[in-house]
């Protein structure tokens, strides 16, 4: 039997209130209240410090990003520095997984699915290294995975670059890697004002396909009711 893989579309969110929101929704997951969940969503611009971050993956000082309006943020997922922004779409499944790396594998491959829709030739690096991993065109990197798990499920996620502004990755060590080049779909094909929207529902499908789930979109006051009550642990 197929079972829901919800999908819940929430705009642009600060970055801090999409952080609360998933531990909500783990713990919900956690205690079997909803099942499998996928967020996805846009932040203002802030860049996030992974579990393996070095110091000098920010090289130019905080005064510096703070000047141009880019929030830094310390999280627990795996992984290094990265960029979030506008025009970037985030999917942050919040899912029960027992093969860890076989579940990166799927999240790297619906990337690829998703974009070769969008007319751009991905491919996946996790089998290369743990710095690889992500979705690269050509040696330019477009999608990037970054996990935490806790009592088996998943926080945190994807992020693949669509048709924002690539420049605030040339001011850190994207990904922990010196000299490697960003890109977007924009930057790749030609692409219409509706990209976003369009591979946010491409992106969404092949989640719930390679988790062999049916997908249910759920509004965020949906998603909101049922988390009422429910306890963060």
């Amino acid at each position: 039997m197929c079972v829901d893989l919800w999908t819940v579309h929430l705009g642009t969110v600060p970055y801090g209130e999409a952080l609360a929101l998933q531990e909500r929704v783990r713990a919900a997951r956690q205690a079997d209240a909803i099942p499998d969940t996928v967020l996805l969503l846009e932040h203002p611009p802030v860049y996030t410090r992974g579990r393996r971050a070095a110091p000098g993956e920010l090289p130019l000082g905080e005064a510096f990003y703070a000047e141009r309006g880019i929030e830094i943020v310390d999280v627990d997922r795996g992984g290094k520095v990265t960029f979030h922004g506008p025009g970037q779409l985030v999917a942050y499944p919040v899912v029960r997984v027992g093969d860890v790396m076989g579940f990166v594998g799927l999240l790297e491959q619906a990337m690829v699915e998703a974009l070769a829709q969008a007319g751009v030739a991905g491919r996946g690096r996790a089998a290369d290294g743990r710095d690889f991993t992500g979705v690269w065109v050509g040696e330019r990197k477009i999608g990037s995975i970054g996990l935490h798990i806790s009592h088996g499920v998943t926080t945190h996620g994807l992020s693949v670059n669509v048709d924002g502004d690539l420049t605030p990755f040339e001011w850190i060590v994207p990904c922990g890697l010196g000299g490697v080049a960003m890109t977007s779909i924009a930057e790749e094909v030609a692409v219409g004002a509706d990209v976003m929207d369009c591979f946010r529902k491409r992106l969404a499908h092949r989640l719930a396909e390679g988790m062999g789930r049916r997908q249910r979109i759920v509004t965020p006051a949906r998603l909101e009711r049922e988390l009422a009550g429910l306890p963060v642990g």
